[in-house]
């Protein structure tokens, strides 16, 4: 058995991934010898299952920081753990309720997993609160900020695509440069059918914001895209149908009901007519549409 155990080895990742080193570490953990990550992630997901692993009987170190090392045992043990609040998702509401300007307080959250994202949010001119493991906001007005993603603590690259429904009805004009991820960028075009106005160039888009978008038949083509159609479908003048609700249940649970609690007028339609082999007869405008691949 131990001829096939994994051994302790110095890796350094060329950007730093949270699939990546959420996987380097589970493996590290149980291998012969030390292993040390350079350039690792630091987001609060890999801190926190450091945190459960190491509960479990893991020797792992400086999780949160661009070096974690890690001691491998022999065994690991059960454990009881609380996993952190979700912070992509509270952000997503976040983002909500500062386009369709409205007031509303989400928790629990652990606030600073999302500073760059109230920051943001205030810049644009939205009043954000924090008391203890809550946040509230208020919007009365959207004006257009720049926004460039980043591993954390920076703007999360999970938030670009709502962010970026948020400033198609913003006052001016803003910048949204996408530094992780090469696809994500598939619902500028939609948003452009709805009638926002957007100029892509490669990863970063110039948006010009508009007084209104109309509300039209889409789909999603990955999970935080869905969400960000969401969004502009709600803000959008008429009604929409989104589609490709499969990879927002990846990401977001009970979404629909949520937005129902806070007013909004959605419901979601499972029909067997909506689908056919996993594959949607909507036809768009856009020709480009067809050629994009899914984040």
């Amino acid at each position: 058995m131990n001829k096939n155990r994994l051994h302790g080895a110095h890796i350094k990742l060329n950007c730093p991934s949270v699939g990546a080193t959420e996987t380097l570490i589970m493996a590290a953990s149980l291998a012969k010898g030390r292993t040390t990550i350079e350039n690792a992630a630091r987001e609060p997901e890999v801190q926190d299952l450091c945190q459960m692993l190491n509960k479990m009987g893991a020797k792992i170190y400086d999780s949160g920081k661009e070096t974690i090392i890690i001691d491998g045992v022999n065994k690991l043990g059960g454990c009881t753990h609380k996993v952190i609040p979700d912070r992509i998702e509270a952000g997503t509401f976040l983002i909500a309720a500062a386009a369709t300007y409205s007031s509303i307080t989400i928790s629990p959250v652990i606030p600073h997993h999302l500073e760059a994202v109230t920051n943001k949010l205030q810049e644009s001119g939205s009043k954000v609160t924090i008391k203890g493991n809550s946040i509230s906001i208020k919007s009365k007005e959207i004006k257009g900020v720049d926004i460039e993603t980043a591993p954390f603590p920076g703007f999360p690259t999970d938030l670009q695509a709502p962010f970026t429904a948020l400033m198609t009805i913003a006052n001016g004009e803003s910048k949204i440069t996408e530094t992780i991820f090469e696809n994500r960028m598939n619902h500028i075009y939609l948003l452009n059918e709805m009638g926002a106005r957007i100029k892509l160039n490669k990863n970063v888009a110039h948006i010009k914001g508009v007084k209104k978008i109309k509300g039209m038949n889409l789909v999603g083509s990955d999970l935080r895209s869905s969400a960000a159609l969401i969004i502009a479908g709600i803000i959008a003048k008429g009604s929409s149908k989104i589609y490709g609700l499969e990879h927002l249940d990846r990401g977001y649970e009970n979404f629909e009901l949520k937005l129902k609690k806070l007013g909004i007028k959605i419901t979601r339609e499972v029909s067997k007519r909506t689908f056919e082999e996993n594959e949607y007869k909507i036809k768009t405008k856009s020709e480009k549409l067809s050629k994009l691949e899914a984040a």
